[in-house]
């Protein structure tokens, strides 16, 4: 009698399979958990209105509207936040003790950390598109091309999960959920408003000026505001990493992954 046997599969199709699994898992719990959403979205909206209607009207930036050059802005800092969500959610499945779950079960270990940093950045791309029709409606415009939009929209996305795996590393690192907001805010306040996200670092001091250009934070706000056609009638000053930054954007991302994924996947394995 003729037998069949089946191709066991490969150690990477193995790991995608239960990468696809638990980012359901992460999907699953959006409509279950609103409040999360709602939290997600209600921030960042605030931040549009309080920086469009309150200080707007006290902030001028030659050649464009400042909504406008606000929204950009406020796009990037609301991608680099939604790395808290990933920092307690994983943080707290630790300490529930569902982790220790996962690891009795015949999958890869690599799983849980790619279902997560996944199933979140796919948590804000809707709060990102809430986000744009707010935008939209306070009177910012896109100026730029439409493939320019798409890459700009690609490049957020690219943002958050970036992002998501430094929180993912942060998550694994502090062991109490409830310490991370601080923890993470520490890091993450002044990485936003030490840059060019709400105002040009032109009238900063001298060091902190510097500071403010060469901030990761600063190439990709620019690199958006590229690409959406928001970027106004100042010269840009004499810093590669604002002269290139998209490419910048792009490496820094690519620099983050490269340090925060090792490192994030070495800690789950020991932790």
């Amino acid at each position: 009698m003729a037998t069949t046997t089946q191709a066991a599969p490969s150690r990477l199709g193995w790991m995608i399979n239960d990468a696809l699994v638990m980012v359901g898992r992460q999907i699953r719990h959006i409509p279950r958990v609103p409040e999360k959403l709602a939290a997600a979205t209600f921030q960042p909206l605030v931040f549009v209105v309080l920086f469009a209607y309150v200080f707007g009207s006290g902030i001028q930036i030659p050649g464009v509207d400042y909504k406008e050059f606000l929204m950009a802005g406020i796009f990037v800092q609301t991608m680099i936040f939604g790395c808290m969500n990933t920092s307690v959610g994983l943080s707290t499945d630790m300490k529930a003790g569902l982790i220790d779950r996962f690891r009795s079960l015949p999958m890869s270990r690599s799983a849980v950390l790619f279902g997560r940093t996944v199933g979140d950045t796919v948590e804000s791309c809707i709060g990102l598109t809430v986000m744009v029709l707010c935008g939209l409606l306070v009177g910012w415009r896109i100026r730029g091309s439409f493939l320019e939009a798409i890459a700009g929209f690609a490049l957020l996305i690219l943002i958050n999960y970036t992002f998501a795996w430094l929180g993912a590393l942060l998550g694994i690192v502090i062991k109490e959920p409830s310490a991370i907001p601080a923890t993470a805010g520490m890091v993450i306040f002044p990485l936003t408003f030490v840059a060019n996200t709400f105002v040009q670092p032109d009238g900063m001091p001298g060091w902190l000026k510097w500071v403010a250009q060469h901030n990761p934070v600063s190439s990709m706000v620019q690199a958006l505001r590229e690409l959406f056609g928001n970027t106004g009638t100042s010269p840009l000053p004499d810093v590669w990493v604002l002269q290139h930054s998209v490419l910048a954007a792009v490496i820094w991302c690519v620099l983050i992954l490269a340090v925060s994924w090792p490192l994030a996947v070495r800690a789950y394995r020991k932790a």
